[in-house]
């Protein structure tokens, strides 16, 4: 038997409140402000349909992030909201006091629902008015004219029930509401799908989308145009990114017209901050365009490309947008042996600003180490360095480790356990790998007292879990 804390009066108060629903609706008009946040999350948990849509309506705060209390697609409870919002849209009962503005449906944490009931989440308490709290003396028309909706869109190949019954109600309001997607996933979504989305939740809003596409030349040419109006766009993901080609219908002239034209977008987004570009179809001409279309400096940029050609690296290293980077992460089994000196360069254009670095899945070699190290003992502003799953020997593990020693504000670190700790066939040499382990780490310990450090060795192919050294050996599961 379980034992539950006991409930709080106020807490059975309110239970027993919502039992009569007339008269709870009632009481709305009486309750006091402070108490609207924990009624509403007793009505919601305990789906109390009609008491939920007028207090959407009586909602006495400037924002309502009901979406963090919905941890899954509950079309029902989205219903009853949206109800709310038209009665206050319409007027149907006497609102008091409603100051709604923003309603938000995102499904993240909100720290409305954590601060105490009486401290609206972004209102100022050194007693100086913020934009909203102006607002609410604002007549009843303006604001009716500034509600916001804001939404996240993770679009598949069809939309769920609870997307399709919000773009439905959307469609419906005629500019009664402003309509915001601020984070859209498309995943291999039709087209006539992204157009229906993007026709009712403009694309002006959206400050972060995630692609991961295989659509012929004219789907990208269509999509194209509605990415070059997100000009508030600060985090770009492109993953998986491929053309479909029908040799019957495109021309390599065709595809090569149509990238072009969507890449030349990137020049639109001012705002640009967090680029990420994995395992995609793109040329080295493409590339050059991508880095020449930039108009803005990065602070976070990832490239996880299979094949990485020395132009590759070139325009990368002389695009002058990337070189106030604070998060760097690169990712190619052949980047240090084709174009050492322009990584090389890289790091050193970027050694003032640089904060985290993750270089994975290359090769190193002892010939060609001693080019990257004088440009990474530079990156003083370094906190955390992930250098995992890369082929690397214990000579020059020992070099790298040497070169970052003297990086005082690391505080996370990861290695790659070196080849000395495998035999010929990749299996681990469960000894050898704690004894070398425990040398390299002694061997930046002469130097500094790491904060956290790791050695590890790839992941395993049959647990997918790797060995780890971090002062005591943990083996993966195989291994044990």
């Amino acid at each position: 038997m379980s034992l539950e804390a006991p409930s709080t009066l106020l807490g059975l108060s309110m239970k027993s409140l919502l039992r009569h629903e007339a008269l709870a609706i009632s009481a709305l008009q009486k309750l006091p402000r402070e108490l609207f946040p924990s009624l509403f999350k007793e009505a919601f948990n305990s789906r109390h349909m009609k008491i939920l849509t007028v207090m959407v309506a009586e909602w006495p705060f400037s924002c309502l992030p009901v979406g963090a209390l919905m941890q899954y697609s509950d079309v029902v409870i989205l219903q009853a909201v949206l109800d709310g919002v038209d009665m206050l849209l319409k007027q149907q009962v006497h609102l008091r006091r409603s100051k709604l503005r923003v309603l938000d449906l995102r499904k993240v944490r909100h720290v409305f629902w954590d601060v105490w009931p009486g401290i609206e989440c972004g209102e100022s308490s050194t007693g100086t008015l913020s934009k909203e709290q102006k607002e609410n003396d604002l007549p009843r028309y303006a604001l009716r004219q500034r509600l916001k909706v804001v939404t996240d869109f993770y679009l598949n190949v069809a939309l769920d029930k609870e997307q399709a019954y919000l773009l439905q109600w959307a469609q419906q309001q005629q500019g009664a509401v402003r309509l915001c997607c601020l984070k859209m996933i498309i995943c291999n979504t039709p087209e006539q799908v992204f157009v229906m989305v993007l026709n009712t939740f403009k694309p002006y809003y959206i400050e972060e989308l995630h692609l991961s596409i295989c659509w012929a030349p004219r789907v990208l040419s269509r999509f194209a145009h509605c990415f070059g109006q997100m000009r508030k766009l600060c985090k770009l993901h492109l993953v998986r990114i491929f053309i479909y080609t029908n040799k019957a219908v495109y021309t390599l002239e065709d595809i090569e017209k149509y990238t072009t034209r969507f890449l030349a977008q990137i020049s639109k987004l001012k705002y640009l901050q967090d680029l990420l570009i994995n395992d995609s179809y793109f040329s080295s001409e493409h590339m050059k365009q991508l880095f020449r279309c930039l108009k803005t400096p990065l602070e976070s940029l990832s490239i996880k490309l299979r094949k990485c050609s020395p132009s590759d690296l070139k325009h990368l290293s002389q695009c002058q947008w990337i070189f106030q980077l604070k998060h760097l992460t690169l990712f190619s089994a052949s980047l240090f042996n084709l174009c050492p000196t322009a990584l090389q360069f890289l790091l050193k254009s970027v050694a003032d600003t640089l904060q985290t670095l993750q270089i994975s899945n290359c090769c190193i070699r002892d010939s060609e180490h001693g080019t990257l190290l004088p440009a990474l003992s530079q990156c003083l502003q370094l906190t955390s360095v992930n250098f995992y799953d890369t082929v690397i020997s214990m000579y020059a593990l020992k070099d790298l480790l040497q070169s970052l020693a003297n990086l005082s504000k690391l505080t996370e670190e990861h290695y790659p356990a070196p080849l000395e700790c495998y035999d010929d066939r990749g299996h681990v040499l469960v000894n050898d790998f704690a004894n070398v382990c425990l040398d390299l780490l002694n061997t930046i310990k002469v130097k500094r007292q790491p904060k956290v450090i790791y050695f590890a060795t790839n992941s395993c192919r049959k647990c997918l879990q790797r060995c780890v050294f971090d002062g005591k050996t943990r083996l993966c599961p195989c291994l044990s």
